[in-house]
């Protein structure tokens, strides 16, 4: 018996290789999200010349269409059944796609209008969408099938976030340092085109390799998870089962506090390189330091998050943690349109920067994972009200949230940009101050507005380490009366 071999899968423990195995997969999403929150708007808007409410309409429309197809992709993996388990087929499925849309979104074709550019966007934003969500959904839900225990399912899900910070950190370097260089008509080298084609290529390949390996790594794991009952179900029915699970309370407030929070991020991420490039006015050189930065603030995530939530509890915690990270992601902001801060080009700004950087991804990234594990909860408290395991649905909610952080924080971007008229192919250095000005003025508040409704909404989940602890005795206890007295398979 192995060491993953255990009675109750509350109690279950899992290995190293299964534990780096399973976070291994979050790569490919790491670098759709990063290259979506930090290049996709400079790309399309500055590089390829598409207005930036054009590009930002044309996010906001792929994210729609993702509202309706994650929950229907949760659905369908909840109740499939095959020899590879509910969810496996679903990852294998959707590798070559995601590599072959995200190849596609980076590389439009030349000469077309913007009208044409427009709908080339719309296309592959959902193409990429909607294949990430046949893996993502599927993999994510797999946390809250390979153990049930409180404190572990935290353990597990920080591999998830650390790889993800470390898939999309580490193509940010590479596109910073290897593809997207100055040159001499290009100062700036996140402004040069010549280096967006093999940039795609790169990470379509990255991608492709991280989804194969966590599922082939995950695979000697499929005996270990749930089946869904043979049953024959009509669509009304399942749409039925879909709508009065996701009805959960705890789930609507925590679904609630987690895209508000995922709004918050991802408008820092997709506008974080106007504020490097003109606000701060950093060299290329000085915003790729910035990755090891996030990775740093990323690993020290990973390693407090569990502890939290053995001290704090999953909710406390991240209701502490969230605002300190608001505070060190404005702060600078603030500080400098109240002319408290130095100059651009002064010694102490990009150490400034650096530092707040790190606090800021680690208390964030802590909070994240902490929320998704509180997802993982929800799990055997509705099943104890429907009857059904529902993995697959409640983390469809948490995949939307996630993609939000880029769909959202792209189309409130590119909004912004526009109402204060942002100039296309703008030089830093050489933008109108006043618009620069305006570009913290209107950042700032709104992310406040975010974090602010993301908290009165975390205050709605209501699950606790004891009463999980208490769900989990009373579905063993309903196993054991199904069973008729027969002992406890082993898992």
């Amino acid at each position: 018996m192995s060491a993953e071999s255990v009675i109750h899968p509350a109690v279950r423990r899992l290995s190293l290789p299964t534990k780096l195995f399973y976070g291994f997969g979050s790569v490919a999403f790491g670098v759709k999200d990063n290259g979506f929150s930090t290049f996709l708007l400079i790309f399309y808007n500055q590089v390829v010349g598409l207005p930036s409410a054009m590009v930002g309409f044309a996010i906001m429309i792929a994210l729609v269409v993702d509202a309706f197809l994650d929950p229907i992709t949760g659905q369908i993996s909840d109740n499939w059944r095959s020899r590879w388990g509910r969810r496996h087929p679903f990852m294998y499925a959707a590798a070559v796609p995601v590599a072959v849309s995200y190849l596609l979104l980076w590389n439009p074709p030349q000469g077309w209008s913007h009208g044409a550019l427009f709908i080339y966007l719309i296309a592959t934003a959902i193409l990429i969408r909607s294949f990430i969500t046949a893996y993502e959904i599927p993999s994510t839900a797999l946390s809250a099938e390979l153990t049930a225990e409180y404190n572990e399912r935290t353990k597990l899900l920080s591999y998830r976030f650390l790889f993800q910070w470390i898939g999309g950190l580490f193509m940010y370097f590479m596109a910073l340092k290897v593809f997207l260089r100055p040159d001499a008509s290009h100062a700036a080298g996140q402004l040069n085109p010549a280096g967006y084609s093999a940039y795609g290529l790169a990470a379509a390949g990255v991608m492709l390799f991280a989804i194969l390996t966590s599922a082939l790594g995950t695979h000697n794991q499929i005996p270990y998870l749930r089946q869904p009952p043979r049953r024959q179900v009509s669509l009304k029915t399942l749409a039925a089962e879909m709508f009065g699970t996701l009805a959960h309370p705890s789930f609507l407030a925590l679904l609630g506090a987690s895209l508000f929070f995922a709004m918050a991020v991802g408008l820092g991420f997709s506008i974080g390189l106007y504020f490097q490039t003109y606000f701060w006015e950093l060299s290329s050189a000085q915003i790729a330091l910035f990755t090891f930065s996030s990775l740093s603030g990323a690993a020290v995530a990973f390693v407090i998050s569990p502890l939290i939530s053995r001290w704090l509890g999953k909710k406390s915690g991240a209701l502490i943690l969230i605002p300190i990270s608001a505070i060190a992601a404005i702060g600078p902001i603030v500080l400098r349109l109240a002319s408290l801060l130095p100059p651009n080009g002064s010694p102490v700004i990009f150490p400034i920067l650096l530092v707040l950087g790190v606090v800021t991804v680690c208390l964030g990234t802590s909070g994240a994972i902490l929320m998704a594990s509180m997802i993982a909860d929800i799990v055997e408290d509705s099943e104890l009200k429907t009857g059904r395991r529902s993995e697959g649905l409640f983390f469809a909610a948490a995949a939307f949230v996630n993609k939000a952080v880029s769909g959202v924080g792209i189309a409130t971007t590119g909004m912004m940009l526009a109402a204060i008229h942002f100039p296309q192919h703008a030089r830093p250095g050489h933008v109108d101050p006043q618009i620069v000005r305006n570009l913290g003025l209107a950042y700032a508040p709104t992310t406040v507005v975010l974090y602010g409704l993301a908290l009165l909404c975390l205050t709605g989940y209501r699950i606790t380490r004891q009463g999980h602890e208490a769900s989990l005795r009373k579905l063993a206890a309903a196993a054991e009366l199904v069973a008729e007295g027969e002992p406890a398979a082993t898992l």
